[in-house]
């Protein structure tokens, strides 16, 4: 059995935000973002792949398509495959946030 305890991956950069691959199979990619207050994802579509954003800690700000919502901890957001989507830490606080995208990107 693979396991992960992500608390213990929890990591931030200086300069953009930080991603640290969890768990991987041909079919699904777990990772873990990190973003410091001021730091985003830039938005970017994925044509083959679906994208849930779950928030563990700190707020944010999702946008998925032409629609944006605040990511908190216990939300699960959706990026359906196709759609635009992007993250922001714009709080005061670091946010951390559990991805999960199927299949994984072919590399």
């Amino acid at each position: 059995m693979e396991t992960v305890r992500i608390v213990e991956r929890v990591g931030f950069a200086e300069g953009k935000m930080a991603k640290h691959a969890l768990l991987a199979t041909p079919r699904c990619q777990l990772d873990l973002y990190c973003l410091r207050p001021g730091q985003a994802q830039t938005p970017h579509a994925h044509p083959d792949q679906d994208k849930v954003y779950y928030g563990v800690d700190g707020t944010g700000r999702i946008r998925v398509g032409s629609e944006e919502q605040r990511l908190e901890p216990g939300t699960a957001v959706l990026a359906p495959a196709g759609v635009e989507h992007g993250l922001a830490n714009d709080g005061s606080a670091p946010l951390v946030v559990l991805v999960f995208l199927a299949p994984p990107p072919r590399h």
